[in-house]
């Protein structure tokens, strides 16, 4: 019995961060900065798994009550000189949750590109919870 109740609360937590891709423009096109393909995890440190440790990014969507807001769009949250909804593609902050926006995601809105360019402490290849950033 505890098992089943272990595996069901993981598989509720697993299934339900994917969802907040939902909640900014191109959450499921988010280009992946340490190579090709797509960064599953937007708001998090490592590209596939949603670990503990948050990106800028993350943390800044958090604070924003878990919604794409005009603050939040028009904030540099991983210090790259872009906004986060340059690199979404909502350069204007218009998009609305179920919309289509106005161009493609071009970037990472919580990790510095190029990697390494700014003051954090992210590499690409980390796992997990080695993941750390600043």
């Amino acid at each position: 019995m505890r098992s089943i109740l272990v595996f069901a609360l993981c598989l509720a937590v697993s299934c339900a961060y994917p969802d907040f891709r939902d909640f900014f423009p191109n959450g499921y096109t988010v280009p992946n900065p340490c190579g090709s393909g797509i960064w599953e995890a937007v708001g998090h440190y490592d590209p596939n798994h949603h670990t503990v440790n948050k990106n800028r990014f993350g943390l800044d969507f958090l604070a924003a009550g878990q919604a794409w807001t005009r603050d939040l769009c028009m904030k540099d949250s991983d210090r790259d000189g872009k906004t986060n909804g340059a690199e979404l593609g909502d350069p204007t902050c218009a998009w609305v949750k179920g919309g289509v926006p106005t161009g493609k995601a071009t970037g990472h809105p919580g990790i510095c590109e190029p990697v390494g360019s700014c003051a954090d402490s992210f590499s690409c290849g980390c796992q997990g919870n080695q993941c750390v950033g600043k």
